[in-house]
């Protein structure tokens, strides 16, 4: 099945209200597991070379409202992957040591080597979404200038932006190829799945009151993350605008673009073992045969 990338890509400026939420290819469950289970098979061997290969690092950003299925995302498509190959970090609410940097110090140290591929599950885009719709959470970062929240104008927001568009363009051009996902889930589907975690007593756990209060902001969070999109969508660094009420068809969405990305860059290969070693192959073989 071919997925065609350009239609989930945001190029130039988009309303999210015009994305669609739901997508299944006229295909079931189990058809979208075995179509799953090829790409991922395929994207898993592709770590492979470009770990040897070890001149790119791959960020993947995921963001997304509560139970957009971000954590089951990262669970299904990346299974196939070597283990050394993939690093995966999370983001809650900043500790006091990393309220003690700047706001893009925790997600720098956390940024993929070369050869690995690095899931950020929320980033530092939090930044300029739950602050902005909790202006209040700025002053804990402490900064020198900022007294009060009504000093949180657009300037302030203008210049984060600034900072993280310069933030991906820097490690863009230093041999990080960024992705960033953001998984498109309906209020009605967002009520629906919180209603499970609270009927089902395995699935009780993962429910917070939070997310009730939040979910009484979906149209401040919509805006907000329709101005993130739009103002950070770049060709170095593009977001794509996921469907996210069928989570099998978004596990699909997100690796097949990830697989046909990664399969466009025929630089990545295999390093070739240097003349001696390759002509004493024979002898190492016969050597190791002999014992």
């Amino acid at each position: 099945m071919k997925i065609d990338s350009s239609k989930y890509r945001v190029d130039g400026q988009t309303d999210l209200q015009q994305h669609p939420t739901y997508e299944d290819f006229g295909l079931d469950k189990e058809t979208l597991e075995d179509v799953l289970e090829r790409v991922r098979s395929r994207l898993g061997k592709l770590q492979d070379t470009m770990y040897a290969h070890d001149k790119y690092a791959v960020l993947i950003c995921l963001q997304g409202m509560d139970t957009a299925g971000k954590d089951s995302l990262i669970r299904e498509v990346f299974k196939d992957f070597n283990s050394r190959g993939v690093e995966v970090h999370s983001f809650k609410v900043p500790t006091d040591l990393e309220l003690d940097h700047d706001y893009l110090w925790r997600h720098y140290i956390a940024l993929p080597r070369r050869g690995i591929f690095g899931i950020h599950n929320r980033t530092h885009y939090e930044n300029v979404l739950v602050t902005r719709v909790h202006p209040e959470y700025i002053l804990n970062e402490r900064l020198p200038k900022l007294k009060s929240v009504d000093q949180i104008d657009d300037a302030f927001w203008d210049k984060r932006f600034e900072q993280i568009n310069n933030f991906e363009k820097h490690l863009a051009e230093n041999g990080t190829l960024i992705f960033k996902f953001y998984l498109n889930l309906s209020k009605d589907e967002q009520k629906h799945r919180l209603l499970r975690r609270l009927n089902k007593k395995e699935k009780n756990w993962k429910f917070s009151s939070g997310d009730l209060k939040e979910r009484k902001l979906w149209d401040q969070y919509m805006e907000c993350y329709q101005d993130a999109i739009n103002r950070t969508s770049k060709e170095h660094a593009p977001w794509y605008v996921i469907p996210a009420d069928n989570k099998r068809a978004a596990r699909v969405v997100v690796a097949s673009i990830l697989l046909e990305a990664m399969e466009a860059y025929t630089n990545i290969q295999e390093p070739e073992l240097d003349p001696d070693t390759q002509a004493k192959l024979k002898q190492y073989i016969q050597e190791l045969n002999n014992e």
